[in-house]
Order: structure tokens, then sequence, then C-alpha cells
């Protein structure tokens, strides 16, 4: 048998795995470069790769910007911290061995004697097309593709102008009316289409399509700027029938999102796959009790048989009272023998994440008022306790209080957790607020409301408002404003499926700017109409 000391042990060598960004959205990393960005120890980064794909780093990785330089320069810091044993991601807008350096600092790894790996991404060339809704059909066309860069040298116009195959140009947007005017002057036709995209497979994209005699023209009034995907050809005509991405219902909509740090990420998450940009304002912290003493004795009347039931009015309120376990070293057990009631599906989907499945949740008016349509009455027979217990916010509404009162039950009102205001945001952000540079905002809540008034204004007269529910809407119509959506649920989903259908019901009635691009007189004239979601 032998020993190992710890002067016989080695540290594990460090590598270097070059790894693909893709164009763009994080949703086309490959499963491999989602993998090596969570485990990096460092994360050596392109200044082009989008934040958005950064953020797939674990918050324990470095991440630096890659240096300028020659490519043996730009990898050094890499090169040195895989030599101390660091797992080390050098990070490359695009695919690594594509337009680029890469291979080059590949290169210098090897002769530093580090191992690495090459991880491709999805090229720009083919993904932004098909974002784009371009189908390349390079079967139909010879088997060919032809790919690009005038920037890396000086294509061969005259075979591009005349052949038949697709031609996809990356380009910045100011090269392509001089690649045009080439093209033009080899051999190809004015009137050949072409499409320019920038900022392709993000919420951000925008495509010109035009004709290579135009296109300068064109580009200048759409003010495009910036790198581009640039396809020229008949494959154009593809997107009037396959556009799907610039096509959804919230594309390019700037979307307020007031809600705690910790529940904006799911409201965004959902808006981003409607097409729009969410812009997350918190408007509420979260904080425990001032005192912790009225928390603990709910806790302890629990364990002891005090109550029949526990009513949860929020996730916050599910949140809270995990905590509180937590600390007084309890688990789920404590819940036996004790019915749970959840006030809504997101309610009860906490729950179930820790492990319980609640006994009653409402399944038509997710509110107060519903969960009191199904709580059923106090029963001195078959109920051998008359007590509930109800942690919640500092600030709820006594109705639901109320209504189990006249139901029969003694209720135990416990201070779970208190919402306090945030601090206010950016001046850039209270200017675009107040100045109707958001499409929509989207409230969750009543606090929501008030708060963001409080520390931002009010809603420019244009701007969308979006509510979870009728106590919502009330609030935000006592503060003077207008209600565009009321959702069917009490759910963040359902907020944001009924603020989407309001877009598409929007576009549909001949409106197809955003709304930010309307005037508040035009909107005072014509206010809209709130809509539900269609029936699923």
């Amino acid at each position: 048998m032998t020993t190992m000391t710890a002067k016989t042990v080695r540290q594990p060598a460090g590598s270097v795995a070059f790894v693909g960004a893709g164009p763009g959205d994080p949703g086309l990393l490959t499963v491999r470069a989602a993998e090596l960005l969570a485990g990096a120890d460092l994360v050596v980064s392109d200044t082009a790769v989008p934040p958005e794909v950064l953020a797939c780093c674990l918050p324990a990785g470095e991440v630096l910007p890659a240096a300028e330089g020659t490519p043996a320069e730009r990898v050094q810091p890499a090169i040195a911290a895989a030599k101390s044993g660091r797992q080390v991601v050098r990070l490359v807008a695009g695919d690594p061995f594509s337009f680029g350096g890469a291979a080059e600092e590949a290169a210098a790894c090897v002769r530093a004697r580090v191992p690495f790996e090459v991880v491709p991404g999805v090229p720009a060339a083919l993904a932004v097309p098909a974002y784009a809704g371009i189908a390349l059909p390079a079967e139909k066309a010879g088997g060919e593709l032809r790919i690009v860069d005038p920037a890396a040298g000086t294509p061969d116009w005259t075979s591009l102008a005349v052949g038949r195959a697709p031609v996809t140009m990356l380009a910045r947007v100011d090269a392509v009316p001089a690649a045009a005017a080439a093209l033009i002057e080899h051999g190809a036709a004015a009137e050949t289409r072409i499409a320019v995209t920038v900022a392709g497979t993000t919420v951000a994209q925008q495509t010109v399509i035009s004709t290579l005699a135009e296109v300068s023209t064109d580009l200048a009034a759409h003010r495009l700027v910036g790198d581009a995907v640039t396809v020229v050809g008949n494959a154009v005509a593809s997107r009037d029938r396959l556009s799907w991405f610039e096509t959804k219902p919230l594309f390019a909509w700037q979307l307020l999102v007031p809600r705690t740090k910790e529940q904006a990420a799911t409201m965004s998450d959902l808006l981003r796959c409607y097409g729009g940009i969410p812009v997350e304002v918190p408007t509420i912290a979260v904080e425990p009790p001032r005192t912790p003493a009225a928390m603990d004795r709910a806790v302890k009347g629990l364990v002891s048989g005090r109550y029949l039931w526990v009513a949860f009015t929020s996730t916050n309120a599910v949140r809270a009272m995990r905590e509180k376990f937590e600390i007084l070293g309890l688990d789920v057990r404590a819940f036996a023998g004790i019915r749970l009631a959840a006030i809504g599906e997101a309610t009860a989907d906490a729950l179930r994440s820790w492990g319980i499945e609640p006994e009653l949740v409402p399944t038509d008016q997710q509110s107060s008022a519903g969960l009191l349509e199904v709580w059923p009455a106090y029963d001195d027979v078959f109920d051998p306790i008359d007590r509930v217990l109800l942690p919640r916010a500092d600030i709820a509404t006594e109705t639901l209080v109320a209504g189990l009162t006249e139901l029969g039950w003694q209720v135990d009102d416990v201070t779970a957790y208190r919402t306090v205001r945030a601090a206010p945001p950016a001046a850039e952000i209270r200017d675009a607020i107040k100045g109707g540079g958001f499409d929509a905002v989207l409230f969750t809540s009543s606090s929501t409301v008030r708060n963001l008034v409080g520390i931002a204004g009010k809603p420019h007269a244009s701007t969308v408002i979006a509510v979870i529910g009728p106590q919502t809407a009330r609030t935000a119509e006592e503060l003077g404003l207008r209600v565009d959506v009321l959702a069917p649920e009490a759910t963040v989903s359902a907020l944001a499926e009924a603020t989407a259908t309001f877009a598409v019901e929007r576009r549909r009635s001949g409106e197809l700017g955003r709304p930010s691009a309307r005037s508040a007189k035009g909107r005072a004239a014509k206010p809209a109409k709130a809509v539900k979601p269609a029936a699923r």
C-alpha cells in the first residue's frame, strides 16, 4: 500500500478551453460550453460577447476582458492561470476557429505546453439568417454557400456577383454600401435583394430588407449601426413567409418589471420568450420582521397542535416560514396533521418545492377573495381545532382575516416579513418612466404600484399598464393610472401572456408602432381596451 503525503500530491493540471459564445443568444450555447462556463475558475472573454452569455458563469469565477495585442499576447493571462492549476475558459465571440485569431491562441498554448480543448460556437453566418427568417438553401445552389468577411481581405467580387449561391457577409453596417456597389460593378443586378441584420439572435435584433441599389439609403433611414450579418440573393425572399423571431408579440418592447430583486427573474424570462426587453427596477425589498418573537410563537404553536390550517398568501411567506424552520432546526414534518392552503399556483409551487402539497388552492380567482370562496366553514363537530395561522406581509389587507372570521375561524395574523420601499432607480430610468420610454409596465401587486410611483413617478400616458389582479388594478386607478391589461389569473405567467395578447390585438387593430412611439395626446384620444388571453 502506498501512502501519499502532502508533499507528494501534485496540484491538478490546469487547462484552457476555447469556447465559442455563438451569435449572442445565450440559449444557443452548446451543452459543453455552458458546462465549462459554470465550472471555470477564470473566464477571459472577448469584449463583443454579450453580458447575457457572461451571466452563465458562476459568481465565484473570475471574468477578465481579453487584452489587446497579438493572439499570443491575448492568450497569455489564460496560459499563466492554467499553469497555476486553474481551469480557464477563453470565451470567443462566435466560433473560435472561424473569422478570428483563436487558432493562433491555441498554437500559443501548444508552445507553452498547456492542454486545451475547442468548443465550437453556433456560427453567426448561419444562426442570424435563421433568426431573421431567411433560409439558406445551399443544396439548391450547387451545394455552395459563400461566407465572406470584407475586412479580412478583398473578396472575389466577380465570382460572388455572378454566382447562383447565396452570399453571407460578416461586416459592419457602414461597410455594406461599398460591398453592394462592388457587387453591382462586377455584374450583379441592381435589384438583387439584400437583408442586413444587426444584434442578431437577441431581442434587439433588427433587419432591413432592400436591394443592392437602395441599401445605402435604407440603412441610413433605419439608422442601423454596428456589426451586421448580410445575406445577398434570392434566399432573402424566404423571410416573407418564415420570419418568426422579429414577429414575436412583444418583440423589441421595452418592458418595465417593478418587483423584488428575488422575483424579477421569472417575469423577465417569460417576457424574453415573447420577444420583449425587460428592464428590472426593484421597488420592494423584503426584510424580516422587526422582532422575531411573534413568528417564534406561531411556529411553536404550529408544532404543539394549536392550528388546523396554515394559509400562505405569497411566495415570500413560504420563504419566510422556511427560513424560520431552518433557524429553529425544524423540517416539513412539523406540518404533520395540518392542512395547508395557498392563495395561487405560484405560492403552491413554492410549497411543492419544499416537498409539501397544499390541500387548498383556488382555481378561478387566485386572490384573497378567491381563497375565501373555496375555504370551508368551521364545523365544531368535524373540525377538532378552530384556529388558522396566517403568516404574511406587514402591509397585507384585512380581506382574508375578515372572511375567515365570518366562516367561524379564529385567525392568528402574524407578520412573517416586511416589505419596504427600495431606493429610487437611476435618473435615466426615472426619465424613461415619466417620458414614455417604456412600452409597458407590469405590476404584480398593489405595493409595486405605490412604490414605483413613490420612487420614480407615474408612468407616461403612452405606457401600457398591465396588472396581475383586481386589487392591483384598483390601486393603479386610485393613483390615476389607466389599466390596459388585467391578467385572468394572479400569476406572473398569466400576466406576461395577457400582455403579449394585448400586443397582438393592438397590431390587429392597425397600430403597428410600439406604444412608446405614440404621443400622449393620441393615447388620451383613443384609450386602449383591456384584454385577456384566449382560452387555452
